[in-house]
């Protein structure tokens, strides 16, 4: 199956880091997003990732200009999907939002057009099932940073087709990604394994094994892990891993899944992470240092 024409819909962190790489491979793009404002700000995300990696010699300064060219936007989705060959969702992970999204898509776009979801953890056989198409439903589930990061787990829901699945993987690799097949699990294989841990570590601060430092610490220096899983923590969103977290205790009904009381507790009080500048570390706009979070100085 040919693809030439991708349509992303939403424009927060990981849908710009979608539209980057498709974009920068040539692929014509048009990202989606109910707010104005923030496709604005996506277009800023590109282009200032595009400039890194001009300054490290991984573009060219035509190669850039071409990647932007490559990418228009829309507040539309039904128009903005119309000739799509491929539409990536890459919305909050929200199941509710994630179906409506898909009841919508399975009206607006053309036959024969793939419909993947970069959800991190919620069944593709059930947004599928909010479709007539289920066979040309996928998951994409890209890594944060998209530019940067090379996995890109393939999910197959219960129904997806494997001309479908292989033309997925084919693109991937024309992406420059390293495609893994897996099948259709609460959390698949990557949050499977990784919320677990970092759900762990937060017990281990909860119940005062260790600080916040040591934790990451010794993971960074002990595991060789490039960063702690408080910090991934952080830089995922505390709210996505405890709807991660929660995904998988509901799925298969066991307890060694349940949220830690403390990552409940911080996403009631709005201490998300990197993105609300707090979580089990502070964020300071410009600021390189690492800096635990006045509430964790406590925990030791």
């Amino acid at each position: 199956m040919a693809i030439e024409k991708v349509s992303v819909i939403g424009a927060g962190t990981m849908g710009n880091g979608i539209a980057h790489v498709f974009a920068q491979a040539g692929f014509n793009v048009t990202l989606i997003d109910v707010s104005p404002g923030q496709l604005e700000r996506a277009l800023g995300t590109i282009a200032k990732n595009a400039d890194r990696q001009v300054a490290k010699n991984l573009l060219t300064e035509d190669q850039k200009k071409a990647l932007l060219a490559h990418i228009k936007t829309s507040t539309d989705m039904r128009g903005g999907v119309s000739d799509a060959q491929l539409v990536v969702e890459a919305a909050t992970e929200n199941e509710t939002l994630k179906l409506e999204i898909f009841k919508q898509l399975d009206e607006a776009a053309p036959a024969g057009c793939i419909l993947a979801t970069n959800t991190s953890s919620i069944s593709i056989t059930k947004i599928a099932a909010a479709t007539w198409r289920a066979g040309d439903v996928i998951g994409m589930h890209f890594m944060n940073p998209v530019p940067v990061m090379k996995l890109v787990e393939i999910i197959n829901g219960y129904a997806t087709k494997k001309e479908v699945t292989e033309t997925i993987i084919s693109l991937c690799e024309k992406l420059g990604k390293t495609p893994c097949e897996v099948n259709d699990y609460p959390g698949f294989v990557a949050n499977r394994i990784l919320m677990p841990m970092i759900n762990e570590a937060i017990y281990s601060l909860f119940e005062g094994v260790a600080g916040v430092n040591e934790i990451d610490t010794v993971m960074k220096l002990g595991m060789a892990h490039p960063m702690g899983p408080l910090q991934l923590a952080d830089f995922i969103g505390l709210d996505v891993c405890l709807s991660i977290l929660r995904v998988l205790h509901d799925g298969f009904g066991n307890p060694k899944y349940a949220p830690c009381p403390l990552l409940v507790n911080m996403v009631t009080a709005g201490k998300l992470g990197v993105k609300s500048g707090e979580g089990f570390y502070s964020y300071t706009a410009g600021s390189k240092e690492l800096v635990v979070s006045p509430t964790f100085k406590k925990f030791k």
